[in-house]
């Protein structure tokens, strides 16, 4: 039977399943901890606030409303988790995998995607992204609507064809991001720093500009 989660190397899926709480204290007290699931890993609401989890292998879990505040998730592999309201606020997501990660209404204040965090498709909708560090991040075709950016940096971010409709950008550093196509209706950019970017194609109705 394949492995659906790994514990430094531990088969613990009969814990996932039977044990949940047992699961917890292993999580709590293991250190170094290195995580490996497949899906359909359901580990919603796990509590893993300030751990480092580089290099986890997470595709596909389920961590909804996970506490992940101040985690290490450097170079962690998460394409198509789901993170519905899960607690980021001050993560390192560093060169993590986010392809096509639903973040919906996630916590993600201060988190630091430096280094070209890799979000293509994912989806953001209502995330709050204030003060996030998100330069040359790769957002292409994401759905950023309604997510709070305000004073984010978004400097050389690859945003063509995201969806920012409604977003709240203001004070964010737009500088030399890449936004063709992208669709910023009704997104508030007030005292936002667009020098150099690329809007070529962009949709701009009814978005507040007040002071670009």
């Amino acid at each position: 039977m394949s492995v659906l989660l790994a514990l430094n190397g531990r088969d613990v899926s009969e814990l996932l399943a039977n044990d949940p709480d047992e699961l917890e204290r292993l999580l709590e007290e293991v250190r170094p901890l290195t995580l490996k699931v497949r899906p359909p890993a359901d580990l919603r609401g796990v509590k893993l606030e300030g751990r480092d989890l580089r290099g986890a292998q997470l595709p596909g879990a389920v961590l909804q409303e996970g506490h992940l505040e101040g985690a290490d998730l450097t170079g962690a592999q998460l394409q198509g988790a789901y993170l519905y309201r899960a607690q980021l606020q001050g993560a390192c997501l560093h060169r993590a995998q986010l392809q096509g990660a639903y973040l919906g209404m996630a916590q993600l204040q201060g988190a630091n995607f430096e280094e070209g965090g890799k979000l293509q498709g994912a989806v953001l909708c209502g995330a709050q992204l204030q003060a996030a560090n998100l330069r040359l991040a790769q957002l292409e075709g994401a759905d950023l609507r309604g997510a709070q950016l305000e004073g984010a940096d978004l400097g050389g971010a690859q945003l063509q064809g995201a969806d920012l409709h409604e977003a709240q950008l203001q004070g964010a550093d737009l500088r030399w991001a890449q936004l063709e196509g992208a669709n910023l209706t009704g997104a508030n950019l007030a005292g936002a720093n667009l020098e150099g970017a690329d809007m070529r194609g962009a949709k701009f109705a009814r978005a507040v500009l007040t002071g670009v």
